[in-house]
């Protein structure tokens, strides 16, 4: 593999463990000159996704030294250097593109992963992620406009009443006088429809602290 050639799923499969994240040509020029700089035999690049599958998400890049790599990490080699991508961030980095684009005052690297707030959930992912997908990605974008957001606690299997989903809602929507509303008339129907599985969804948030409610 030559140092200007992009690397997708294919190119980095290792065990049951793959990944298509993408490293342009660019990208790669400019990282092997940045970690040449560091006269570290060995040296290469770390990739992982701080709070992923969270609407803190954050992607990152580190140096990675010689040593420093885990056995369970995904590893993508190139001439100049080796990335090595974090193994529990792997989902959350589907559909990557890490570029650089050079300007006139020297270029700037960019970091896209629109997979790392809300990971794509396959046909064998499990209630609790197919939750947090519909939350993530239908549900806390429209709370988002009044400052609210709403998280899965746990879920709560009964015999007689079924299996229980049990939330939390933040910002606006924590006090706020609609937010019996907001749960019965939208955020239940909404996961009732995607995830049959589900008897209930109830609310165990303290709405007495209404500081930041959109209603109150």
């Amino acid at each position: 593999m030559t140092d200007n050639a992009p690397v997708s799923a294919i190119d980095i499969e290792q065990s049951d463990i793959k990944s298509n994240i993408t490293i342009t040509p660019s990208a790669q020029e400019y990282l092997a000159e940045l970690l040449a700089k560091q006269e570290t035999p060995g040296i290469g690049v770390r990739i992982f996704v701080e709070h992923p599958g969270t609407p803190r998400a954050e992607c990152c890049m580190a140096y990675n030294q010689p040593g420093e790599e885990d056995e369970a990490d995904l590893q993508m080699p190139f001439e100049a250097f080796t990335a090595y991508i974090e193994a529990s961030s792997v989902p959350y980095l589907d559909d990557a593109v890490i570029d650089y684009n050079k300007d006139r005052f020297g270029g700037q690297l960019t970091f896209r992963a629109p997979n790392s707030k809300v990971p794509k959930v396959g046909a064998d992912a499990s209630v609790e992620e197919r939750i947090n997908y519909v939350l993530q990605s239908e549900i806390n974008p429209s709370l988002a406009a009044h400052g609210g957001d709403v998280q899965l606690l746990e879920l709560i299997e009964e015999e007689g009443v079924g299996l229980t989903a049990v939330l939390k809602f933040g910002g606006g929507c924590q006090g706020c006088s609609a937010v019996d509303m907001t749960l019965r008339q939208g955020v239940e129907v909404q996961l009732k429809q995607q995830i049959p599985e589900l008897t209930q969804v109830v609310d165990d948030t303290d709405h007495s602290h209404t500081e930041n409610a959109y209603y109150k």
